[in-house]
């Protein structure tokens, strides 16, 4: 199980950005996590990985069903930011699947919160959670599904509107580990990585976020919008900011804040 052209992208992609992950999109990969440890029956007294852990949500979670808990993530800003917050994690370190330093069969469960999007091998990941689960325990993880909900379709959107190129270079999954974004694809992904009763379903909800907190998140180079943002000089961004600010006012309550809607796939499965 090598390193990927892909998986090496996300890492300089990520490198130093956990602050500006956790001021823009935390909250909204935050929303699954309840039904993703409800997912792979995470209760008291069970040892429970958390991988990708990011700024920490889901570990904190787990952690107040009485889990003990044990949370990797691949970017060392993630890591350190998690250890601060994180005071009663068993465990936070840095690890990337799939190359995972446990032993197999040392946990009652693992989660993974849109963290397969995020590698170049997704069934060699799959297959590693599955490896450090013990039998009968639980795999669950939520990936962004194809095509896009409306809260991230939203930023072709504006860049079109602004006459943005958008055509930058960029690694992807390579065909032949890729899968289909979509609960079948999903579904079959954990079936190939040989766990049973496997399960996937389609979250919905609409996220509710400042608009200056939606722009901040692409502004500071965080997902795809932000490599196209990072790219482009101080009057296209005017530009976009523009367009932004006229196609987002259809989304403005009278709170202000923006009312989002939006998708994840969350499948889960047992270990053999």
């Amino acid at each position: 199980m090598s390193t990927t052209a892909f998986d090496e992208y996300e890492r300089s992609r990520w490198a130093g950005r956990a602050g500006a992950y956790d001021n823009s999109l935390a909250a909204l990969c935050a929303y699954p996590a309840p039904a993703l440890l409800d997912a792979a029956h995470v209760g008291a007294g069970m040892r429970v990985l958390d991988a990708g852990a990011g700024s920490g949500t889901v570990a904190r979670l787990a952690c107040a069903r009485h889990a003990t808990v044990v949370a990797v993530d691949a970017e060392p800003s993630m890591v350190e930011l998690a250890r601060d917050r994180l005071r009663s994690v068993d465990e936070v370190c840095l690890a990337a699947l799939p190359h995972l330093p446990f032993a197999s069969r040392s946990f009652g469960a693992a989660v993974a919160n849109f963290v397969i999007n995020h590698v170049g091998d997704p069934l060699a990941a799959i297959t590693e959670l599955r490896r450090v689960v013990r039998s009968a325990g639980r795999v669950a993880v939520t990936v962004w599904p194809h095509p896009p909900p409306e809260a991230q379709s939203l930023w072709g959107e504006v860049f079109d509107a602004a006459g943005v190129d958008r055509r930058a270079a960029a690694p992807t999954v390579d065909a032949d580990r890729d899968f289909p974004r979509t609960p079948d694809g999903l579904a079959g992904l954990l079936d190939r990585a040989g766990l049973t009763d496997v399960r996937c379903d389609t979250i919905t909800w609409a996220h509710r976020t400042d608009p200056q907190v939606w722009w901040d998140g692409p502004a500071n180079g965080i997902s795809k919008p932000g490599l196209v943002m990072e790219t482009q000089p101080a009057a296209v961004i005017s530009r976009i900011r523009a367009a932004y600010d006229e196609l987002t006012v259809r989304y403005r309550g009278p709170d202000g804040l923006l009312t989002l809607p939006t998708a994840a796939l969350l499948a889960s499965a047992s270990v053999p």
